[in-house]
């Protein structure tokens, strides 16, 4: 397979395209001297990002850096939960700080991340779209994308939608993500991370007379 060349991947995906240099700009917010990295190779074939290049953002996946891992727990720290303070940010929720997805980070590697929500998957179960053959993103590629992507073109993803994610908490559930804004105006701004719960024996029915 012929190596695509970052220049190509450039060409091809214009403003989604995330390169190093794109996530300067986030890594300088997040306090890390980002100079450079051994840059991975483009793994995706030129005829497969070229079939991509107008719904998706081809991102440069780093693990860690300066021996901090960038994980969703570390992001967390980094931007915070009150969007009276500054913006972007998380919503502010804590159920999940005692389970181990939010202590995951990426490979060194590029990843394909689809911009926007397929329209024919809303409101359908995730159990009924992963039969569709979906591959669900991790919530720490869906939490780096988002921040990374808002520093390098001043964009919020997924304003007022939610992502299935392939992860799940210690029972079971299903995590999704994002949602950054409520239409309703109710909650304040921030960037969501929940658990679709599954009908369990302790769900049930008493009357009332």
């Amino acid at each position: 397979m012929e190596r695509t060349t970052i220049e190509q991947a450039k060409l091809l995906f214009g403003s989604n395209f995330i390169g190093s240099d794109e996530l300067k700009p986030l890594f300088e917010r997040m306090g890390f001297l980002f100079s450079s990295i051994q840059m991975p190779e483009i793994q995706y074939s030129l005829d497969d990002l070229k079939k991509y290049s107008k719904d998706y953002i081809l991102i440069l996946g780093i693990s860690e850096l300066e021996g901090t891992k960038l994980s969703i727990a570390n992001f967390r720290e980094c931007f915070g939960m009150n969007s009276a303070i500054s913006e972007p940010c998380f919503y502010n929720q804590d159920w999940y700080m005692n389970e181990e997805f939010i202590h995951d980070s990426l490979q060194l590697r590029w990843y394909l991340l689809r911009k926007n929500v397929i329209e024919s998957s809303r409101a359908v179960q995730p159990t009924e779209l992963l039969k569709e053959h979906i591959n669900f993103p991790t919530a720490i590629l869906c939490v780096y994308t988002f921040f990374a992507y808002y520093y390098a073109k001043k964009e919020i993803l997924w304003h007022h939608d939610f992502i299935w994610c392939n992860d799940t908490d210690h029972n079971g559930d299903r995590i999704y993500v994002g949602k950054y804004h409520d239409v309703d105006g109710v909650n304040k701004n921030g960037f969501s991370i929940h658990r679709h719960l599954a009908l369990r024996k302790c769900y049930a029915a008493i009357k009332q007379i």
